[in-house]
């Protein structure tokens, strides 16, 4: 991010480690069989840093940030959050929450993912990623935490272009695969 223009994007829409240890080897079945345990990498033992945060937001003139109550204390307050009512049970939790740029009110997204390929341990749906991109109303999208690609699915579907980094070769040749189906509209779990 660092060789990137100011505002050369945008908007960044990502999901960020929250620094809690999410990166797999636990095998958590969320209350229900047929979720793949998934080996441990060791990419959620930290949050990243306040300079993170501060290139996301220079080269960007949006951002919707996953995990931002994890965050709160490096990003400036804003009333624009987002909300994913999960509908899942088990031991997820109810809900996640997305720090936005926005100055609008808080929104919800209430749907339980029906049928996902999940090939990441945060791996979120595809249809909550579209809801962010066509949100933001951006047409460039960038997300630094690429991990499987679905916003990059997201951004395909919706005919937007988008750019994605994933430090993890693993993950990245899943986003690359992941992406590649999308633009040749091959079936995919949503």
């Amino acid at each position: 991010m660092k060789t990137m223009p100011d505002k050369s994007v945008d908007a960044v829409i990502t999901d960020p480690p929250y620094g809690i240890g999410e990166d797999g080897g636990a095998c958590r079945t969320r209350g229900r069989p047929g979720y793949a345990k998934h080996e441990a990498r060791g990419w959620d033992s930290e949050r990243p840093s306040q300079e993170f945060f501060d290139e996301i937001r220079r080269v960007s003139n949006r951002q919707i940030i996953w995990g931002g109550n994890y965050f709160a204390d490096m990003l400036p307050p804003k009333m624009g959050w987002l909300y994913w009512q999960k509908l899942m049970g088990g031991d997820f939790s109810d809900g996640e929450l997305a720090w936005t740029s926005f100055d609008r009110a808080l929104r919800e997204y209430t749907k339980c993912p029906k049928g996902m390929d999940k090939e990441h341990p945060t791996q979120k749906p595809v249809e909550l990623m579209k809801w962010c991109v066509e949100m933001s109303k951006a047409q460039t999208i960038f997300d630094p935490f690429m991990g499987s690609g679905t916003t990059g699915v997201a951004c395909v579907h919706l005919g937007r272009n988008f750019i994605g980094c994933e430090i993890d070769p693993k993950y990245f040749a899943i986003a690359e695969k992941r992406i590649k189906q999308a633009q040749l509209q091959e079936p995919l779990f949503t």
